[in-house]
């Protein structure tokens, strides 16, 4: 489980009073928080700041949480993102889990629950061992396509770039989920729900198997 006190939170909300209220809830369990009243400027940090978990309101005026959960997904898959909704939204908030969301709460925000979630999912989240750069467009295809079991071969014909420039963004991709092997890049997907390996099928019993002798 990862050190809670490491941790980076970004927190997202348009109202200015409200970020700096539950960043300072935050901070006073010892979490660094980075808070954010635009999603353009979230956006923009996480290209550079490491992020290990990003909490944002739902309804803000210039994207909502979903258009920024499909960003964040794109931009660094393994970021988990709480969702806060507005009391009794469930519907947004189950559409928001499909799209890829670890979990939501509902305002307003009771202090222990929220504090207990989000220590619950900083000890759970298998983030922390990644470096927390964001991927670029192009490395983020490169990533889909070598899940998808593609050699660089295939997808420099995919992409129409050459090989060895598909090797670059391999190599800077797998630098930045701290990886060095397709074997744990894999692992690494499974970890973060970005790929699920296929259920094991159970043997049937053998009474089931065994067929009556004339």
């Amino acid at each position: 489980m990862a050190d809670i006190a490491e941790q980076h939170i970004f927190l997202l909300d348009d109202e200015p009073e409200v970020c700096q209220a539950v960043s300072e809830t935050l901070e006073e369990r010892g979490l660094a928080v980075s808070h954010f009243t635009r999603a353009a400027d979230c956006l923009e940090e996480l290209h550079s700041q490491r992020c290990d978990l990003l909490i944002t309101d739902m309804k803000m005026p210039e994207m909502d949480g979903i258009e920024l959960l499909a960003e964040v997904k794109r931009l660094a898959p393994w970021i988990p993102v709480l969702v806060i909704t507005g009391y009794g939204d469930i519907p947004t908030a189950v559409t928001a889990m499909k799209a890829g969301a670890v979990d939501f709460i509902e305002k307003p925000l009771d202090r222990e629950s929220f504090l207990h979630k989000i220590t619950s999912i900083l000890r759970q989240s298998p983030s922390s061992a990644y470096t927390g750069k964001a991927l670029t467009e192009t490395e983020t295809r490169v990533l889909k396509f070598l899940l998808q079991g593609k050699s660089n071969k295939e997808i420099s014909l995919l992409l129409k770039r050459s090989i060895r420039t598909i090797e670059v963004h391999r190599a800077h991709l797998m630098h930045k989920l701290a990886v060095d092997n397709l074997v744990d890049l894999l692992k690494w997907a499974v970890a973060m729900g970005l790929v699920r390996l296929p259920a094991k099928r159970q043997r049937p019993k053998a009474s089931e198997d065994a067929q009556e002798q004339p």
